[in-house]
C-alpha cells in the first residue's frame, strides 16, 4: 500500500481512538459507574466499498 494510504488511515484511526476515548470518559464521568461493567460496540463502515467492521467488548466502570 502507498504511503499516502497508510498516513490517511493512521490519521483516521487516531481520530477515532482519541474522540471515542473522550466521549466514553465523559459518559462514564457523568454516571454512577463504580463496580459496573458495560458492553460496548464500535462500527466502522465504508459505504462505497460495502464494508462494515464491528468490534465488541466490555469496559469496566471507574472505581
Amino acid at each position: 500500500m502507498s504511503d499516502d494510504f497508510n498516513m490517511s488511515m493512521r490519521k483516521f484511526l487516531k481520530q477515532v481512538g482519541v474522540t471515542s476515548q473522550q466521549a466514553i470518559e465523559d459518559a462514564m464521568r457523568d454516571g454512577d459507574t463504580a463496580g459496573k461493567t458495560y458492553a460496548i460496540n464500535a462500527v466502522v463502515t465504508i459505504e462505497e466499498l460495502d464494508m462494515t467492521h464491528e468490534v465488541t467488548g466490555t469496559i469496566k466502570g471507574r472505581d
